[in-house]
């Protein structure tokens, strides 16, 4: 396995009073560089040998890292190699949309074990922890998670999720407004909670799943039912004084480009909107996969859409950069991924022609699955102590009530 460079500034320390922060630095260099060895391990965290000793037999105790191999062919005794122990911790990631629920089983090192998938637009509560409860009962007796060693259950999902009018939302929708999802789940399981929004939650899974290894700092516009975005600064989440930021769908853009009129930009990109469209033309599109399925005028329709869309997405991505400078802007959700890639072509084809500076845009690396493996993220980053552990998830609530529109 080619090791990977760990981020800047895992160092540790060698007083007394770091031991919490030196199993951090050690368990975060494991899981970027594995397999690697307590020497290049002392090296690397900046730690004195019998320091590193300590803390790697304690985390094989702990369950959560494993000697993987002796490494022969240098001087003297073989080096024993030390990774993540897959089997040391699980966790279960839940996406929730207006149009969806998935739900992963993951193992230590994030890799899918088990999923459960269901197109379903405007889930009501009670249909929603029923289809959890009957997930986590197959995960077990598939053996996809081991409740002793299960980190906790994340949980991603719009916020404002039954307060702001969809194309065809149900009055009863407006259920989830008065509907603790916390408390909810907690009547299913003791394992920890972890709550954040889609789009936020799709940048987490991007830390792990996609282009986290190769940009620290970028901005993830969420492309699923509506549209949303995610913010991450230096590998973790960053959600503002308010717990908004990222939320794009507000940010008025010019569909043209140029000083024309402008509109929010979640009025004009979205899976629904383009549905919507379709529609318009006689065609009926309920699910993201049927895109790939349409004749050759319905393609030519899509496609059409598309280049349309690229536009505001460009100027978005201008804005983000100027305002931000992030290392990218990530582009992702639940956009087939070839049509994905069009789409992002567009966007390429529209900044081209722009004369002001502009960042970096990149296909996210992650699935459409990316809210929920992002959600299974939180519990894995708490459990792992990684840099994209956030404590406040533990307790933080959708936001609901008055919405910034």
């Amino acid at each position: 396995m080619t090791a990977i460079s760990p981020p800047g500034d895992l160092a540790g320390s060698n007083s007394g009073l770091a031991a919490s922060h030196n199993q951090a630095v050690v368990l975060r260099t494991i899981r970027w560089s594995q397999p690697i060895s307590r020497t290049e391990l002392a090296q690397r965290c900046g730690l004195s040998k019998q320091a590193v000793a300590r803390i790697t037999e304690k985390l094989i105790d702990d369950g959560l890292v494993m000697e993987a191999r002796r490494r022969y062919g240098l001087r003297g005794q073989p080096a024993i190699e030390l990774e993540i122990d897959p089997q040391g911790c699980s966790s279960v990631g839940i996406g929730l949309g207006r149009d969806h629920l998935t739900i992963v089983a993951v193992d230590a090192l994030g890799r899918v074990q088990d999923r459960i998938h269901r197109e379903a637009r405007y889930l009501l509560p009670d249909a929603f922890f029923a289809e959890v409860r009957e997930a986590l009962k197959t995960f077990r007796r598939h053996r996809a998670i081991d409740e002793s060693r299960l980190a906790g259950i994340g949980v991603a999902f719009p916020d404002w999720l039954g307060r702001i009018p969809f194309i065809g939302m149900p009055e009863r929708y407006a259920l989830w407004e008065a509907t603790d999802i916390r408390a909810g789940l907690g009547e299913i399981t003791d394992r920890p909670i972890f709550i954040d929004n889609d789009a936020t939650a799709a940048a987490i899974g991007e830390t792990t799943y996609g282009l986290g290894a190769e940009i620290r700092s970028f901005f993830y516009i969420f492309i699923g039912a509506g549209l949303g975005g995610g913010v991450v600064l230096d590998g973790a989440a960053y959600h503002g004084a308010a717990g908004i930021a990222g939320e794009i769908g507000w940010l008025p853009v010019a569909p043209e480009g140029g000083l024309g009129p402008v509109r929010p930009l979640g009025e004009l990109v979205s899976l629904f909107l383009l549905y919507d469209f379709l529609k318009s033309h006689g065609i009926e599109v309920r699910e993201p996969q049927q895109l790939l399925a349409l004749d050759e005028r319905g393609r030519a329709l899509v496609a059409d859409w598309l280049r349309r869309a690229a536009r505001p997405l460009a100027e978005a991505a201008i804005d983000i950069g100027l305002a931000l400078d992030p290392d990218a802007v990530v582009i992702g959700g639940r956009l087939p991924v070839t049509l994905m890639d069009r789409l992002i072509l567009h966007v390429h084809e529209a900044l081209a022609e722009d004369s002001r500076p502009v960042p970096n845009v990149y296909r996210a690396g992650g699935s459409e699955d990316a809210a929920a493996l992002g959600a299974a993220t939180m519990p894995l980053a708490h459990a792992l102590r990684l840099e994209a552990a956030d404590p406040a998830q533990r307790t933080r609530s959708p936001l609901r009530g008055r919405s910034p529109a």
